[in-house]
């Protein structure tokens, strides 16, 4: 991972086999990133998505392998107990023009990444919430 920060954002290259969600969250924990939102292209070859289904309040996963291009990339940063929260949606387009989109909850650069973090001063946590099976911000 390669960026540069210009004013309140950053522009980070993420590298062939490098993992976004993990990727994201060790530059954010390193550059001390507590709120902000993130927008991004690329693509990879490996990811897994989720649905969330609220009458059982359960996460259905699928994982994507291939050659996928990430049409969209869009999330936010906050905290919860302490730590950095990535909540991160991604639409991948496959090799037949099939889109796909969800949750993310992992995925592999194939190529490259280019993704944007436009931060917010302050911070916002989050708690979990009973009634609806996730963690909402706080305030």
């Amino acid at each position: 991972m390669e960026f540069k920060k210009i004013g309140s954002k950053y522009v980070v290259r993420l590298e062939k086999g490098e993992e976004v969600v993990e990727s994201i969250k060790a530059l954010c924990e390193k550059e001390e990133i507590k709120l902000g939102t993130i927008t991004g292209i690329g693509a990879v070859n490996k990811a897994v998505i989720g649905l969330f289904e609220t009458s059982t309040k359960e996460y259905h996963s699928k994982e994507l392998t291939g050659d996928m291009e990430i049409t969209s990339l869009l999330g936010n940063i906050s905290q919860m107990d302490g730590e950095v929260y990535l909540h991160l949606h991604i639409t991948l387009a496959d090799h037949n023009y099939n889109v796909h989109g969800g949750h993310l909850t992992s995925a592999v650069i194939s190529a490259t990444g280019e993704i944007i973090i436009d931060t917010i001063e302050g911070v916002v946590d989050r708690e979990f919430d009973e009634e609806v099976g996730l963690n909402l911000f706080k305030f």
